[in-house]
This record gives C-alpha cells, sequence and structure tokens, in this order.
C-alpha cells in the first residue's frame, strides 16, 4: 500500500466542522427571547440578516487587527438595532453575554462531519485552527462532543494571531510537529483559511457547499449530496500550482461542495 500523502489535517471549526449559521440564528433568537427584545425587532429574520452583516463586517475588521474585541461584541449588536430601526435600552454587551451562553448550547453539525471525523480520527493527527473567541470555542467543541477527535485546538485568541495570518498557521503546524508537506488546510474561509494556509505553504481544500465565491464561480462542478455515495465526483483543482519559499514544492488548492469528498481525496 502506498503511503498517505497527509499525516496532519487542520479544521476551521465555524461553518466547517461547526454548523455556525444555524446555531448563531437559534442561539440569537433565544437571547432575544430571554431580554424581551423579540417584540421590538418585527421580523426576526429580516434582523438577522442585518446582524450577520454587520458581524461579518466587524470580524474583517477584527482579523485585520482594526477593531478590538471589547468593541466588536458591543457595535454588532448596537449597530444592527440601529439598522433595524429599533430604540433599545440593553447594551450591546448585555446583549453578547446572552447571546454566546446561548451559543454554548448550540451542538448542530455541518452535515456529514461526524462521520467523516469518526473516519479520519486514528487514522490522522486532527487540530483545529479558528478565529472563534476562547471562551466560548471550547465549550462548543466539548458540548457538541468533538473532543476526541481532536489532538490540539489553536485559538487565534490565544495565540495572539488571528488568520489568514501566518503566524497562527506557523505555530499550529510547530506545535503539531507536523511536516508542512504532509499537512492540510480544511476551512469554509476562503480568505481566511485557504489563501491564509496557502501563503504559509501548506495543502489545502476549500469547503464551499453552494459553489458560490467569486473565486469558484467559473467551476462546472457539483455534487449530488441526496445520492452522494453513488455519485462522487472527484473535486477539482481550483488554484494553479503555488510555489511558496521551497521552490520545488507546489501548493495544492481544491474545492468540496460536501465533507464527505474529503474521504475522496484522502
Amino acid at each position: 500500500m502506498p503511503s498517505k500523502k497527509y499525516t496532519h489535517l487542520f479544521f476551521d471549526l465555524d461553518n466547517t466542522i461547526w454548523d455556525f449559521n444555524n446555531n448563531s440564528y437559534n442561539a440569537l433568537y433565544l437571547a432575544l427571547e430571554k431580554l424581551d427584545l423579540l417584540v421590538l425587532i418585527g421580523s426576526f429574520e429580516s434582523f438577522f440578516r442585518i446582524y450577520s452583516e454587520e458581524n461579518n463586517k466587524l470580524w474583517d475588521l477584527y482579523r485585520q487587527g482594526l477593531m478590538p474585541k471589547k468593541k466588536l461584541i458591543v457595535d454588532r449588536f448596537e449597530s444592527s438595532f440601529e439598522r433595524n430601526g429599533t430604540p433599545v435600552m440593553v447594551g450591546g454587551a448585555e446583549i453578547n453575554e446572552v447571546y454566546l451562553n446561548e451559543m454554548t448550547n448550540q451542538t448542530k453539525l455541518i452535515h456529514g462531519a461526524r462521520k467523516v471525523l469518526d473516519y479520519l480520527h486514528g487514522r490522522y493527527q486532527l487540530a483545529i485552527i479558528t478565529n472563534g473567541f476562547r471562551e466560548v470555542q471550547y465549550e462548543k467543541i466539548q458540548k457538541s462532543e468533538l473532543s476526541k477527535f481532536f489532538t490540539k485546538v489553536f485559538i487565534s485568541e490565544e495565540i495572539g494571531a488571528p488568520k489568514p495570518g501566518r503566524k497562527i498557521f506557523e505555530h499550529a503546524v510547530k506545535s503539531m510537529n507536523a511536516p508542512k508537506k504532509s499537512s492540510l488546510m480544511i476551512g469554509d474561509s476562503w480568505e481566511a483559511d485557504i489563501l491564509g494556509a496557502r501563503n504559509f505553504g501548506i495543502d489545502q481544500i476549500y469547503f464551499n457547499p453552494g459553489l458560490s465565491n467569486l473565486a469558484t464561480k467559473e467551476l462546472k462542478f457539483k455534487a449530488s449530496v441526496n445520492n452522494f455515495e453513488k455519485n462522487m465526483p472527484i473535486p477539482p483543482s481550483i488554484l494553479p500550482p503555488h510555489r511558496g519559499e521551497n521552490e520545488s514544492k507546489k501548493i495544492n488548492t481544491r474545492i468540496i461542495s460536501h465533507l464527505e469528498q474529503l474521504l475522496i481525496i484522502l
């Protein structure tokens, strides 16, 4: 049997394994309900869209070092209520505290995640690299019964360097004693996970269920999720081979639309 190309797999957490979108939706609904704010906002679906836009915008600034955490966790709620035209006496910090408490109680995973991790566990060294806040990421992992799968969890807030910066990838690889040529990053963020790992010099797999990113819009690639095991096309490369520090080392970028396609590659 030929030896495996990869020995160490580094996963993003939110929206790659842990279903952030659905869990966030449920957590925010419960938080606003507890604070008696649901009756003020009108349509929760409309408010959640506003919140998601504001949260994503502020997180982009946070990743670039342009916004401190203390401001982010307050502004994402206060700016959402302002955009929604809803005057509210509750401060953003209080809403954030209730929201994060509810987030740690949500355990929905991305479809196929547990099946894939069950298969990979024991065959590869698995770790998480995440930009989330340390006070919730560990609880999310524990309560979702994910701890047993991962040797280590690398949280940007603890390391002092968020993705897509080189430092967090370098720290994770060195801490795992993982050869770069045998390391693979799997994530749903094109900028943070894929370009970050690519610039550091390790292979990546872009998990994009909707194939909606501008970087992949020209691809003619679809997977049958409903009939997945009978129809699993080989994921294509989406970027030309990249030469990093070692000019002889080609860095590969591939795409999957379903987590189970990892088993094709690995």
